[in-house]
């Protein structure tokens, strides 16, 4: 099977994929008894309003939710793909609501992937070359904590820190008044003041599991026997440490490409939410609880794009990474 035949068949279960995602998204978020205009029209009941049974039918006709669910699942669908995503109960068209925050959310994950690759990595290839040592027992140490610390814990933390002993105002991406800024030195200095603590949260707990994938995946190539009969063989360590083991190790580290994009999207809702960052896993999170169909669909079926556009990107990227791996049907 040449590249481009093999494109087409990924490309061709990926779509079949995304459809059949499409339906499971749809169909849980209807789960719930009612729907949006149910929700809304008590809301306002309770705050003394009267909606008479026209105005509630208007309602619904005006979202859609008058029509049966297999029409609105594929009209909702259809018009995703045309990049008309709908109004959200917000009352602004969800692409505007998405475009608002998908660049802080981008940002934020970039930076928070480079830095924990940047350091993972090293420490990683470190631990597994000097095991037992104690940098390796004091890097055991941090990945375990790194691992079982919330990361809404440590971002209530750094906020009392910073705050305390650096003056930087609490939570967002920028001080009081200065979003609305022109884009100059002083914006971005301020932005970078206010990128510190969510990078920092969102890194521990990924460089710490990044860390143990790559000191186990690195242990398990050097006790293989080509890396025991080139030392035998008197190859350098630098050298054969670098040409083969590691470059081996940085298999799972290169496949983990399938969960990046997805994770640049989603983010860390709960660490979003104490940091007040306008990043859109709280958008999806209010927009779940408000049962937003038209917002909430629209961000998953973002995500699960990602998701899939990752998982093939990490086939291509490890097809030409590692020429172990082949494209033929059934090839090891």
């Amino acid at each position: 099977m040449n590249f481009s035949q093999y494109m087409i068949h990924r490309l061709f279960y990926a779509l079949l994929n995304l459809v059949i995602i499409s339906f499971i998204i749809f169909a849980i978020i209807q789960l719930p008894r009612g729907d949006a205009v149910d929700r809304l029209v008590a809301a306002r009941s309770a705050e003394g309003d009267v909606i008479t049974p026209e105005e509630e039918a208007a309602l619904r006709a005006q979202y859609g939710l008058d029509r049966p669910l297999y029409v609105q699942y594929f009209d909702w669908l259809t018009n995703f793909f045309q990049g008309k995503m709908g109004m959200s109960l917000l009352g602004v068209p969800v692409l505007n609501l998405i475009n608002e925050r998908i660049g802080a959310t981008v940002l934020l994950s970039l930076l928070a992937l480079a830095l924990t690759y940047a350091t993972a990595i090293p420490i990683g290839i470190y631990s597994a070359v000097r095991q037992y040592s104690v940098g390796d027992y004091f890097w055991t140490f941090f990945g375990f904590i790194g691992l079982a610390t919330p990361n809404f814990l440590l971002a209530l933390i750094l906020l009392f820190l910073f705050n305390r002993y650096f003056g930087l105002s609490i939570g967002g991406l920028y001080s009081p008044g200065m979003e609305k800024e022109p884009w100059g030195l002083a914006r971005i200095v301020d932005l970078i003041n206010h990128l510190w603590i969510p990078v920092i949260v969102i890194v521990t707990a990924s460089t710490a599991g990044t860390i143990r994938t790559m000191r186990a995946t690195l242990l398990d190539e050097l006790g293989k026997q080509y890396v025991v009969t080139a030392r035998a063989k008197g190859v350098p360590g630098r050298k054969l440490l670098f040409k083969y083991p590691v470059r081996l190790a940085l298999n799972p580290i290169v496949s983990s490409i399938g969960h990046i994009l997805p994770a640049l999207i989603s983010g860390q809702t709960i660490t979003a939410i104490v940091l007040n960052l306008p990043t859109l896993g709280p958008l999806l999170f209010g927009a779940l609880l408000s049962e937003d169909v038209e917002l909430a669909a629209s961000i998953l079926m973002v995500q699960s794009i990602l998701a899939v556009t990752g998982v093939i990107l990490a086939d291509i990227a490890l097809t030409a990474y590692d020429p172990r791996i082949r494209m033929e049907k059934g090839a090891t």
